[in-house]
């Protein structure tokens, strides 16, 4: 039996002044939540975390998802062409700093568990969950909070619950 071997590029695209007020996460730990989010995928897969700037996710929020305003995690599955074999590529998670930053401090999270929501949801959005219709909404929702409670994280979608 094979197990998941996570291949993970991290992009750091910020302003370095912004560094000293905006808790980043290690590598270590995105890809350990990125795995937690693969769940039983098999064999060898590659996923980009680009950690941007607001303006960097508002032009492909607004891009995307005609949203222009910045966002805290965009996910771009990858496709296959056709005719072509199957590569590992998962795709990219284009995560906003300082959106996560702000939504974390007020909903009283603690940073690492409101980043660790962000890789997981991403992560799934990538593997063909989403949250558009209700009862798919429930079912990714479900799916996150028993990937986090695996983590030792609390449910996120508690309204200002402490972590």
């Amino acid at each position: 039996m094979s197990k998941t071997v996570l291949d993970l590029e991290l992009q750091l695209a910020l302003d370095e002044r912004h560094l000293p007020t905006v808790m980043l996460p290690s590598e270590a730990q995105i890809n350990s939540w990125a795995l937690a989010a693969l769940g039983d995928e098999k064999g060898a897969v590659e996923l980009v975390v680009r950690i941007v700037e607001p303006a960097e996710s508002a032009a492909l929020n607004g891009r995307y998802r005609n949203k222009p305003s910045p966002t805290n995690v965009l996910s771009f599955p990858f496709e296959t062409p056709d005719g072509m074999a199957p590569l590992p590529l998962l795709g990219d998670l284009v995560i906003c700093a300082t959106v996560v930053a702000r939504e974390a401090a007020e909903q009283h999270k603690l940073w690492h568990a409101h980043w660790a929501h962000m890789i997981i949801h991403g992560v799934l959005h990538l593997r063909g969950y989403d949250h558009i219709e209700d009862d798919d909404a429930e079912a990714m929702e479900k799916l996150e909070i028993e990937l986090l409670a695996s983590l030792g994280y609390n449910n996120p979608y508690i309204e200002n619950g402490t972590q």
